[in-house]
């Protein structure tokens, strides 16, 4: 068997969500930290590659006995399979391809319904211990609450694969709701639930029996998370 799967669902931030848009010049009193934003309505996004990379990094890490690998192609053969590999004698793509993450039409009709800005900004301080002085810096973050529709692509390379796969990106969810996403995630920021998982075809023979045999036991996989 070979072809596409589709797996949807939505990430739901629980805290504060800061992904920087990159440094700029800003005035004094302007905010030191911004989020990326979707140039096209000028609201939080979240990026497929901070993703991606989140996901890798936590697995890479459990798979690791806690030890994050210096090097991706130091990573466990499972993790390298899925999200692929620079390796110069055998070097693969990954199997599974992320787009960028939008804001839900339902959270979006409910600020516009609302007097609430997609962003808030969070007043910091970092303390030199050896002198006590305070370092004020304002950062801006996604506000809590807002939900973004998450699609992403499996390739289906290996049919004898697939569930391992599956679990494999079951347990990277699961590790990511107990963690958090872009930054500051020790101060409180970045906490996230994943939910509404499904899969669905996109180019394989729906019809044929093993085909859906495969994608009913994806569903149940992710229906764990």
């Amino acid at each position: 068997m070979y072809g596409k799967l589709e797996i949807s669902g939505v990430i739901e931030s629980l805290t504060g969500l800061h992904i920087g848009g990159g440094s700029q010049f800003a005035a004094i009193g302007a905010v030191d930290s911004v989020v990326i934003k979707d140039i096209q309505d000028d609201l939080p996004m979240i990026p497929g590659s901070s993703l991606k990379g989140k996901l890798r990094s936590l697995l890479s890490k459990q798979l690791s006995f806690g030890n994050l690998p210096k090097e991706h192609n130091k990573d466990d053969d499972r993790i390298k399979r899925l999200f692929g590999h620079a390796e110069s004698k055998n070097p693969k793509t990954s199997r599974i391809y992320f787009s960028d993450i939008f804001m839900s039409e339902e959270s979006r009709e409910e600020l516009e319904n609302s007097d609430m800005d997609a962003t808030e900004i969070k007043f910091e301080n970092t303390i030199t211990r050896s002198t006590g002085v305070a370092n004020p810096r304002q950062i801006e973050r996604a506000i809590k609450g807002i939900r973004y529709d998450m699609s992403l692509i499996y390739n289906i390379e290996n049919e004898s694969e697939i569930e391992e796969d599956f679990k494999l990106l079951k347990m990277a969810f699961k590790l990511l709701k107990y963690d958090y996403l872009g930054a500051n995630g020790s101060r409180g920021y970045g906490r996230v639930d994943i939910k509404d998982l499904d899969v669905k075809a996109l180019i394989v023979d729906e019809e044929d029996e093993n085909c859906k045999n495969v994608i009913e036991s994806c569903k149940n996989i992710l229906k764990e998370v």
